[in-house]
């Protein structure tokens, strides 16, 4: 039996579909990441699945039993809001247990499940303090505490890091990851942040207006993309895409003296003339010359400390590429950037589709 099953989901305000057939069967134990621009209908899905929000058409199952129309409290569920939503006049030990208080549980089993989940994130000490004297990931931390200590079926988090600095966001997503390991609990996290996106999931269904582009592993959204908008919505710097068009079984880079090798998996794109959009990631390319190969000019050079992000031009078209720190560039230098067959991603510019049928 799954954990989740979100069937065939609709939500339409007015003549506006903003959730247009969403389909996803999660197994118990799995950390599925809704990841997507703002708009994208992410957090409209959550809220379906929290009661917060009514679906048009479709059902959402929590182990087996149909939730629509059940009262969010009913449905097995506990959610993390991005804005904490704890009490500010009670302390961080009524904070966490005020939910178990509400349901009449015995105080001393309430207490235990109170320091139990407190444990795990390390709060104890600040079980007699207010909000208002907690910082951000201390905030954060009580708000997941009073979800885990329900220990509910299902876990939803609602870009519960977004109001925290990049040092804070980095640690707890490690405290999420740590907390997942540990308990094995279902969670669908919903997040614009692709860093949190990969880091976290077992699974990632990547969103755009109102569907999924693809619901696969981080690995299989990276290495695989199936269109265009996953190519660029995942990775920093997003995929190098560059206009070319098949002749005589090679690709001809526009605007460039450049001729590439067309590899086999792209045997039913090679057809003499055709438009296509070569794909390759900025770390893909190195300046070994070995494999195929760009010339291009370099433009700026950046760098970040591990690595020297460099922007030039191939011809009239512009790439990144990410390099080791102490590769030597100088201003307008021809660069040679290679890369492996592996490397290459063909998409169609019509229909923004992988031209490879995977398996």
């Amino acid at each position: 039996m799954s954990a989740l099953d979100i069937e065939n989901i609709r939500k339409t305000y007015g003549e506006v579909e903003t959730l247009k057939g969403i389909d996803i069967s999660l197994e118990s134990g799995e950390f599925l990441v809704l990841l997507g621009s703002s708009g994208c209908g992410k957090s409209t899905l959550l809220n379906i699945i929290a009661g917060l929000a009514e679906a048009t058409s479709g059902d959402v199952k929590i182990g087996g039993r149909s939730v629509l129309g059940v009262h969010p409290k009913d449905r097995d569920i506990a959610m993390v809001f991005q804005s904490y939503a704890l009490y500010p006049n009670l302390t961080v030990h009524r904070n966490i247990g005020f939910g178990l208080e509400m349901r009449k549980v015995p105080t001393p089993e309430r207490d235990k499940a109170v320091r139990d989940a407190a444990r795990l994130l390390q709060i104890e000490n600040l079980f007699d303090r207010k909000p208002s004297q907690l910082s951000g990931g201390q905030r954060q931390r009580v708000a997941i505490g009073r979800a885990l200590v329900r220990k509910p079926e299902v876990f939803l988090f609602d870009e519960p890091l977004s109001n925290l600095d990049a040092k804070l966001r980095m640690e707890m997503r490690t405290e999420i990851k740590r907390l997942h390991q540990m308990l094995k609990t279902t969670v669908v996290y919903v997040t614009h942040d692709q860093i949190e996106a990969m880091t976290l999931a077992s699974r990632i269904a990547v969103m755009r207006d109102g569907r999924i582009e693809q619901l696969g592993t981080p690995e299989e959204i990276y290495n695989h993309p199936a269109t265009l908008y996953v190519a660029t919505f995942v990775g920093a710097p997003p995929m190098n895409l560059l206009n070319a068009t098949v002749r005589d079984g090679r690709l001809a880079i526009a605007g460039s003296d450049a001729s590439l090798p067309l590899p086999a998996r792209f045997a039913e794109a090679a057809v003499n003339g055709r438009d296509i959009i070569l794909g390759i990631r900025p770390e893909a390319l190195r300046t070994d010359g070995a494999g195929p190969s760009l010339e291009a000019t370099l433009e700026v050079a950046e760098l970040t400390g591990p690595e020297l992000v460099v922007t030039a031009l191939a011809g009239n078209q512009r790439l990144m590429a990410c390099l080791p720190p102490r590769t030597p560039v100088r201003d307008n230098e021809t660069l040679t950037l290679s890369f492996d067959e592996e490397a290459m991603h063909l998409f169609d510019p019509q229909t923004g589709l992988s031209c490879v049928r995977e398996g």
